[in-house]
């Protein structure tokens, strides 16, 4: 059997899709383009209006080109409203978010009830093939973390993924294990609320009580830590990220929003002047650290006056990237019924002047970066490297994929490369 995975939106889904990938590898079923594929499994996610637009036009498109593709839906979008995504061509099931551990034997059963061309038993053991490369990535994503409890009055996730379940430790230490064990040298540690690792567990676990295991790990790997709560990253993280040579030195703390009333009003439980001051802890401790940050322009309420203390709130602060998310009414959400709702005209404009915001904060860190020597691990075909604080840069020579190097940088913003 011939299959092809398209994945949108955050990590968790990445790490999901790696993982369904994984156990269809080891039942023999074989990746391909979508366009050749029998199966299309498509990871949806639903944050904004787009997420959901992009996940049903690549349903039309790979069916308009590969009319006998069977498409198997999941993720966000699938869970949200499951009658739309099963009413797109060629879809044979929606699987809600709930049931993707057991994804893989839902679609042996499937494809068991409608073919006789079945692939495998089902009792294959999951993960013969997990390797670098896999998903094409070098980096191993684990999620360690799934759903939320919080009520942040603009987000439908959580309803798509339900309340906070974490990984038991000890199943975190044997994934990180076996991804080790198979060559993985940087392991992404994600989460629908990372943050929150460990409080449904009740055992007294936490993120700190993993990451200082992991600042401990006796095999030279890097863990990164993706998307934290700017409430979440405690001190005590902070430190031990400063300490510690197993933790990269990337942070990727979501602000929302530089204006303390519409903070307010979108339920986020910390203020500017909170989050001025763990990203001024952070640059202190970790001066060369990448840090980046998620902005909503255009959220219901907003005026130019808001508007303006997020752009000077921005250019206060040593990030390296923003990600700008237009705001994007999600039926369900307290922001859908609030009034004064920004005129798509502006949204789009002030998503462009922080787009441009951003781009100076990143070509301000690129530049201080130039000179320095930096760990990173090369990726794909070996021109290319990733350093710890999250560059990119071209590599002078080709060396084996996955390999840690010293990295010398130079070259301008946007176009580095190894001196």
């Amino acid at each position: 059997m011939k299959f092809s995975i398209v994945t949108f939106g955050c990590r968790v889904n990445q790490a999901d899709s790696l993982q369904i990938e994984d156990a269809l590898r080891a039942r023999g079923a074989e990746n391909v383009g979508a366009h050749e594929a029998d199966i299309l499994i498509v990871n949806t996610c639903s944050v904004t209006a787009s997420a959901d637009q992009g996940a049903r036009q690549a349903i039309r498109r790979v069916t308009r080109s590969n009319p006998n593709v069977r498409v198997f839906a999941t993720g966000c979008y699938a869970t949200r409203r499951p009658d739309d995504v099963s009413s797109l061509p060629n879809v044979v099931r929606v699987i809600d978010n709930q049931s993707k551990p057991v994804f893989v034997d839902l679609l042996d059963k499937e494809i068991e009830q409608s073919t006789s061309d079945r692939y495998g038993n089902g009792e294959g053991a999951c993960g013969a093939t997990l390797q670098p490369g896999v998903g094409g990535r070098t980096a191993l994503t684990l999620r360690v973390q799934t759903g939320c409890n919080e009520v942040c009055s603009y987000c439908i996730i959580p309803q798509t993924r339900g309340r906070g379940q974490s990984l038991v430790l000890s199943r975190v230490l044997d994934q990180v294990k076996r991804g080790v064990d198979a060559g993985y040298k940087e392991i992404v540690l994600t989460g629908v609320h990372l943050g929150s690792y460990g409080h449904d567990l009740q055992d007294g676990t936490t993120l700190l009580t993993l990451l200082r295991v992991l600042a401990d790990w006796p095999e030279n790997v890097l863990f990164r830590i993706s998307s934290l709560e700017p409430m979440d990253c405690t001190s005590d993280i902070v430190r031990l990220v400063a300490e510690s040579h197993r933790l990269a030195p990337h942070f990727h703390l979501p602000l929302q929003h530089g204006c303390d009333q519409l903070l307010r009003a979108m339920q986020r439980p910390y203020s500017t002047s909170f989050y001025k001051k763990l990203i001024e802890e952070i640059h202190q401790y970790m001066p060369d650290a990448s840090i980046g940050t998620d902005i909503i322009v255009g959220f219901p309420g907003e005026n130019a006056n808001h508007f303006s203390q997020t752009v000077a709130l921005l250019e206060s602060l040593p990030l390296s990237h923003v990600h700008v998310f237009p705001y994007s009414d999600r039926p369900g959400t307290v922001a859908t019924q609030l009034p004064d709702k920004v005129k798509g005209v502006d949204i789009r404009s002030r998503g462009r002047i922080v787009r441009e915001v951003g781009e100076r904060l990143t070509r301000q860190f690129q530049e201080g970066q130039i000179g320095k020597t930096r760990r990173a691990l090369t990726l794909a075909d070996g021109s290319r490297a990733v350093t710890d604080n999250y560059l990119k840069v071209k590599l002078n020579k080709l060396r084996s994929r996955n390999e840690w190097a010293g990295i010398t940088i130079a070259g301008k913003a946007g176009a580095l490369h190894e001196a």
